[in-house]
């Protein structure tokens, strides 16, 4: 792959839908479904919006552990991300990635306690595709 943060890139931002794991209070991964991220800075950052009051968010807490997957389902590939998650709960992370419809579903809009940023921070990176798998290089 010649620029594998481009390609990779491409493909997460076709995605709408991401997985996500977390490690819960007993040592077992719980995987979501989520709305594609907010943002993302290559692919060693990426952010999401989630309820505060989620299990997830308890367990991020409890355990910063985290993987995400990105599938292209069309073409048969996809990126799994390992790293860590930070909860953030700050004015600037809320706004930085705010959309017109959140307030949706977060009432009092940028200041609902419930409303929070998962800060998804890559250390490991596995692509598959066209039947093999490689580790790529952050």
């Amino acid at each position: 792959m010649k620029d594998a943060e481009k390609t990779i890139g491409n493909m997460i931002d076709k995605q709408n839908v991401c997985y996500i794991s977390s490690i819960d209070a007993d040592g077992f991964p719980n995987i979501k479904a989520m709305l594609k991220p907010r943002k993302r800075n290559g692919i060693k950052e990426i952010y999401f919006s989630t309820n505060t009051s989620s299990l997830k968010v308890k367990s991020f807490k409890n355990n910063p552990k985290a993987c995400i997957y990105f599938c292209d389902k069309r073409f048969y590939r996809g990126i799994m991300l390992k790293g860590t998650v930070e909860v953030l709960e700050d004015k600037e992370s809320k706004e930085m990635i705010w959309q017109f419809g959140d307030i949706m579903y977060y009432k009092k809009g940028k200041t609902d306690p419930n409303y929070c940023v998962l800060k998804f921070i890559s250390i490991s990176a596995r692509y598959y595709s066209n039947f093999k798998s490689v580790d790529v290089e952050l």
